[in-house]
């Protein structure tokens, strides 16, 4: 079993990102469970004299991460860029310094928007964050979903579907790729080879 953790990177309550997290699970590998994380809106701005002291927001995020074989970020797209409270986010997890969560964890990024672009750019700059802060950004099929309101439904009992076949291909195929980055530990070896540069210059 590989537990996934699934972040939007909007906090609106009828969130077109969140709902597409929420229809994932149908279409994920057997084995995989898919949990979306509440509560990026908890977390104060990054502010590193808090550091002293971490708030208990900060601390469900890291562990969250932490314990996590691999996760999914949906993203919209806020003026060209990711939203700021998911960059606060990712700056968050990856403190302190040298105890990064993000560090060699498996990560599939997806976008969407009501836009005919799908939110491609903030998911570019999403990648090139978690590139950053070293985490394992998972190759597949890249998908930035346009028009999404006509893409994804929600019924009147919360349940989110996604009805566009093309889609849901593409999903499945992007969650088979994080799960085969998970069971061959791609991330950890990412890692491993990043180490081994850095020990190289120190020495």
């Amino acid at each position: 079993m590989s537990r996934i953790l699934a972040i939007s990177g909007s906090i609106r309550a009828e969130s077109f990102n969140t709902a597409v997290l929420n229809a994932l699970a149908p279409f994920a590998p057997e084995g995989m469970s898919i949990e979306v994380f509440k509560g990026i809106d908890e977390l104060p701005h990054f502010n590193q004299d808090l550091e002293g002291d971490v708030p208990a927001s900060v601390i469900r995020l890291r562990e969250a991460v932490q314990a996590a074989d691999g996760v999914v970020i949906s993203t919209p797209e806020y003026n060209r860029a990711i939203p700021g409270v998911l960059k606060n986010a990712l700056d968050w997890a990856s403190r302190p310094y040298g105890q990064s969560s993000w560090q060699g964890k498996p990560v599939a990024v997806l976008s969407s928007s009501p836009g005919v672009q799908g939110g491609i750019r903030a998911q570019e700059e999403l990648k090139g964050q978690l590139r950053n802060l070293a985490a394992y950004v998972v190759s597949g099929p890249e998908i930035a979903i346009p028009e999404v309101h006509t893409r994804v439904s929600v019924d009147a009992q919360a349940v989110a579907t996604l009805n566009d076949p093309a889609t849901a291909g593409m999903v499945k195929y992007l969650l088979e790729a994080l799960q085969l980055a998970v069971d061959a530990n791609t991330g950890a070896n990412h890692v491993k080879a990043l180490n081994a540069w850095a020990a190289s210059l120190a020495g």
